[in-house]
């Protein structure tokens, strides 16, 4: 058996050829993909400024 990588059934074009479900590949790049949006989400909200007070108390 040649593994599912070379299966010629599956000829994918364009964005399909790294994001798909057919091969180890593809749905590692998903998996990884989303992490990443996840990760940077997280970032981005742990980075954004604390609002402070426009009048501060004396």
């Amino acid at each position: 058996m040649t593994g599912p990588e070379s299966d010629t059934r599956f000829q994918f074009r364009g964005i399909k050829t790294y994001f798909n479900s057919y091969t180890l590949t593809g749905r590692m790049n998903c998996v990884l993909a989303t992490y990443g949006g996840i990760a940077l989400l997280v970032l981005c909200f742990k980075l954004r400024p604390k609002k402070t007070p426009a009048v501060k108390a004396s």
